[in-house]
């Protein structure tokens, strides 16, 4: 057990400081809309996802309802949902249904990806050994840029609060490049986001993220349809 928990640590060292650095920035967000340094933290440790804290906070910062933060957050971080359901074929036969709850809790896209790799059947002390550290890594690099954004100038702070946009562009950018649905899609989610932010203002943020993301989504099904197996046959 003491083995694997530290093979999980280790492997989920690189994950730690890539998010180190994303989460600082998410921290000189949440420091730029007001929010504490313990509340940026407390964000950051019991939710553990980019884009959902990202999209939550300016939800918060619109003084948005509940129904709003519940429905960004649901299409958001949906795809953890499916993440689980695929690695749920390889855990071992050690992890209970308690163990399957607290692991969940640390499923991100990159320790999805890391223990899909694995060749051997996945045990819960290893990843409580990944998520422990990445969790760390998350909510440390959030703390700290909470705090420098409380210290730092205004200016200085804008500036590097382009690192989580940079992050969210380091992800779209490679599939899209492969992909010409996936392309379509990110553009034109992004074309309804500038309308919703210029033209029709009068829409929440909230609300603006989700029907982007699904007029986005909508487009892509009917310019992209996925055949059935029945018709390739």
């Amino acid at each position: 057990m003491k083995l694997n928990f530290r093979k999980g640590m280790y492997d989920g060292i690189p994950i730690a400081l890539g998010y180190l650095s994303v989460s600082f920035g998410f921290g000189l967000l949440a420091a730029q809309y007001g929010l504490s340094v313990f509340a940026s933290g407390m964000i950051s440790l019991t939710n553990v996802t980019s884009a959902g804290q990202a999209a939550g906070i300016e939800v918060i910062a619109a003084s948005g309802t509940i129904l709003e933060m519940i429905l960004v957050q649901i299409t958001i971080n949906i795809r953890y949902s499916l993440m689980a359901l695929t690695l749920s074929q390889r855990l071992d036969k050690s992890f209970s249904p308690i163990h399957r709850l607290i692991a969940s809790y640390g499923i991100t896209d990159e320790i999805f990806a890391v223990c899909a790799s694995q060749k051997e059947k996945l045990k819960p002390s290893y990843m409580y050994g990944m998520i422990s550290v990445a969790v760390l890594g998350w909510t440390s690099g959030t703390v700290l840029g909470a705090a420098a954004g409380d210290l730092l100038p205004l200016s200085v702070t804008s500036a590097m609060g382009i690192l989580l946009y940079g992050m969210f562009i380091a992800i779209i950018i490679p599939p899209a490049r492969k992909s010409l649905s996936v392309a379509i899609t990110v553009i034109a989610a992004a074309a309804f986001s500038i309308l919703f932010r210029y033209l029709f203002t009068q829409v929440s943020r909230g609300f603006a993220i989700i029907l982007s993301a699904i007029a986005a989504s909508v487009i892509s099904a009917l310019i992209f349809p996925v055949k059935d197996e029945e018709e390739d046959e």
